[in-house]
């Protein structure tokens, strides 16, 4: 049962963070976002290292390489993938993938599922294809590269995952602290680079700045700058995230159980229930019916899966 809550929690603080650094991404490069989120982030893990203490064994570090490669090019490639390919399509796939990989990895080890946890594995799987669908108004084209980008960036946030269950349990929040270190290494490197790229190329003859969007975060009751709102809305995202993967890890760890492992990566996958209800609370959006119905799927096999 304590599994079952780490890993709702877990995805349900992950909604959150990724509706927050979707709002900010409207005024500022999504590679931006992810980096500043990344080292926000830092600090309430070095707040939990400092209160609960972190081991750096060997195998909590290389576990801890593994989660921050795997996070890091999971998020560039899924904002490639919607680059260049319909939301409503690419976005559930990552999802599948990344709930499916870690799966796959626990039967290969010889996991077994009771018949009730496998029909509540895929009925979770379900409910995130609905749940993550969403319209694309931007008729975008379904290429054989957007399909591949979206399903290595699904494996690479499975990666996390599993990177996450294989640190020693005695380890802490030092995995988290590696882990989180890399990506903002990674990120930032991403982020400078795609900052200068933009620089040359509006110094061309003829060139242009890259295209920007024009939402903007408005003040709030009329006394916040935007900028500082921006600003807020950036540091929220960090610290949601880092709380996040807090409960992942703890939600790994809660259990001998063989069968943690496929049920945190499947309860995980479930976090787009927290972006889409943010939109619909703050940006007044519209659930659609499938949506409704993944949300109500999502939940009935959070039952079958705390009973199984």
């Amino acid at each position: 049962m304590i599994t079952v809550l780490l890993g709702l929690g877990g995805a349900l603080v992950y909604g959150p963070a990724d509706f927050l650094g979707g709002l900010a991404s409207r005024r500022i490069r999504p590679v931006t976002v992810t980096a500043v989120a990344a080292a926000v982030g830092l600090v309430p893990l070095l707040v939990g290292s400092a209160v609960l203490g972190s081991r750096f064994s060997g195998q909590a570090t290389a576990a801890g390489v593994v989660a921050g490669l795997s996070g890091a090019v999971g998020v560039l490639l899924l904002y490639a993938a919607l680059a260049i390919g319909p939301m409503s399509v690419l976005s559930p796939l990552t999802a599948v993938f990344s709930a499916v990989v870690p799966v796959v990895v626990a039967l290969v080890r010889g996991t077994v599922l009771s018949p009730l946890g496998v029909v509540a594995l895929v009925v979770a799987v379900v409910a995130v294809v609905l749940v993550a669908s969403v319209p694309d108004p931007g008729g975008a084209r379904l290429t054989l590269r957007g399909v591949v980008t979206a399903a290595i960036a699904g494996c690479g946030f499975g990666g996390v995952v599993l990177g996450y269950d294989a640190s020693p349990a005695d380890s802490g929040v030092a995995t988290l602290l590696v882990a989180r270190t890399l990506q903002v290494v990674l990120l930032g490197t991403a982020a400078l680079v795609t900052m200068w790229l933009g620089a040359r190329l509006r110094r061309r003859p003829g060139g242009s700045s890259p295209a920007s969007t024009t939402a903007d975060v408005r003040p709030v009751a009329g006394r916040v700058r935007p900028d500082r709102v921006l600003v807020l809305v950036v540091i929220a995202c960090g610290v949601f995230d880092a709380l996040a993967n807090v409960f992942i890890q703890a939600g790994l760890h809660s259990s001998d159980d063989p069968s943690t492992l496929p049920v945190m990566s499947v309860l995980n996958a479930l976090y787009p229930i927290g972006t889409v209800v943010l939109a619909g609370i703050v940006l007044r959006e519209r659930l659609t019916a499938l949506q409704t119905a993944g949300i109500v799927l999502a939940f009935a096999a959070s039952v079958g899966l705390a009973v199984s």
